[in-house]
């Protein structure tokens, strides 16, 4: 009897309780009969998901069971459709999702104004030996006129650190830009090294036209050789590569002619560097140092099949040095191609003609004085290379170049012409590692002066992030 009561007693306390007390226990209980719900729907929710899994397995059991039976090769019915994570089982399908987010997760990078950025470059260690005429640089561009001690070592001083990163559309054009910097600034001690700006470039780019603003090669010399020894320079810096990295507007735009065929004009203006070096020294700060230059390139294209392609760009450079209130013309005449017949073979090269070209990364000698007056200095140089593409992880290169100047419009000492040769081998040891080995030899003459020779030899070994 004493149970029955306190039972009775349990059911009659709310009632004796006062109304606010009975009010929040109200409350609870239908808080714990959501709860009981939701988790009764939950239990349904995991049956559902079970019977559906096991449904999704027994039909791809019983699917692949039938086409081992009734397909065979060559019996003329159309081949299954490969069982892949996009049309395969739930549970492969849910675990191939997370670990493409967890994949995300890791890789990304977020840019503070949300927009879509990535991390690429190169970590590059080169070993190196260099000949007696290497001027003390580990990467010589000339054949220096007095002897050094042989010299080899190690860097890591030509690695490079890029960004790309893709904006949001403006005036009807997407908006995308780049940056590449390397670690050559600084001296050649290992703890002294210095960021160093390389390339840069904001655009906005339509269906048939572009606008690039930023720091570049110039216009009228698009190309480089492919080397891994030289980086922190164009290959063939002063030997017919006109490389000189400088700020720029240009305006680009694309013609169709026909399926295979195009036309790309660009013109724009550039920042020419005009060197001091070959000024007197009453002259020197006279010398305005960054001039305008207005520059033109026209490339017709044309695709022959799959692989084989032709490209012609012609071009022109015209710009004014001033010094000591004179002005002295900068005039280049400049035609760049790239040829591929077939998929293993390419020649890529270009070559320039006119004068005072050292404003653009010719010579540092673009004029100089005679009786008292400034003269420019006829030049003309280029450079050629052909490139085998033996599988697709091994690649041969050899390329050269030369640059010449008018040895009459020269003082002694001056360079008359540089030319430098080399020949290299890039293997890809894994998808994002490469090998390079590499010989060159540039021979530099001298005003007045013998005919200079530098070897340079160089492994590396690249790592692309």
């Amino acid at each position: 009897m004493r149970a029955k009561s306190r039972y009775v007693m349990l059911f009659l306390m709310p009632l004796l309780l006062p109304a606010q007390e009975r009010s929040e226990l109200r409350q609870i209980l239908d808080r714990l009969d959501r709860l009981e719900q939701e988790n009764h729907d939950l239990a349904n929710e995991v049956r559902a998901l079970r019977s559906e899994l096991a449904a999704s397995r027994s039909a791809a059991a019983e699917k692949t069971t039938g086409q081992t039976a009734t397909e065979m090769p060559g019996a003329g019915q159309n081949a299954a459709q490969p069982v892949t994570p996009e049309n395969g089982p739930l549970d492969e399908r849910m675990t191939v999702t997370e670990q493409r987010t967890a994949d995300l997760s890791q890789s990304k990078v977020e840019a503070g104004q949300r927009l879509p950025v990535t991390l690429t470059g190169m970590v590059l260690f080169n070993s190196y030996l260099n000949g007696r005429a290497n001027g003390g640089f580990q990467d010589p561009l000339t054949a220096a006129a007095a002897d050094n001690a042989t010299v080899g070592g190690g860097s890591l001083s030509q690695s490079i650190i890029g960004l790309r990163f893709q904006g949001p559309r403006v005036w009807g054009g997407q908006v995308k830009g780049s940056a590449d910097l390397d670690l050559w600034g600084g001296t050649s001690s290992s703890l002294n090294h210095l960021v160093r700006l390389r390339v840069a470039t904001l655009q906005i780019d339509w269906k048939n036209s572009s606008i690039i603003v930023g720091q570049d090669k110039p216009i009228i010399a698009p190309r480089d050789p492919d080397s891994l020894a030289q980086v922190a320079f164009s290959p063939l810096t002063g030997a017919g590569n006109l490389w000189l990295w400088q700020p720029q507007a240009r305006f680009e735009q694309r013609f169709a002619l026909g399926e295979n065929a195009g036309l790309r004009a660009q013109a724009g203006i550039y920042q020419t560097s005009e060197p001091a070096n070959s000024v007197p020294v009453q002259y020197q700060a006279s010398l305005s140092a960054d001039r305008p230059a207005l520059q033109g390139r026209f490339e017709v294209w044309r695709k022959f099949g799959s692989t084989a392609r032709v490209e012609i760009a012609p071009g022109f450079h015209t710009s004014q040095t001033h010094v000591d209130e004179g002005s002295l013309p900068s005039r280049l005449f400049t035609i760049d191609w790239l040829i591929r017949p077939v998929a293993a073979f390419q020649l890529t090269g270009a070559f320039f003609n006119g004068s005072n070209a050292a404003g653009v990364g010719g010579l540092r000698q673009g004029f100089t004085t005679v009786d008292n007056e400034f003269v420019v200095v006829p030049t003309r140089g280029g450079w050629a290379q052909l490139s085998y593409f033996a599988t697709r992880r091994l690649t041969l290169n050899i390329y050269g170049g030369q640059e010449s100047n008018s040895p009459a419009d020269l003082h002694s000492g001056q360079i008359a012409r540089n030319l430098s040769f080399a020949g290299n081998l890039q293997y890809r040891l894994g998808p994002n590692v490469l090998l390079g080995l590499e010989a060159n030899q540039v021979r530099t003459t001298y005003v007045g002066g013998p005919l200079r020779l530098v070897n340079h030899y160089d492994l590396a070994l690249g790592y692309l992030f």
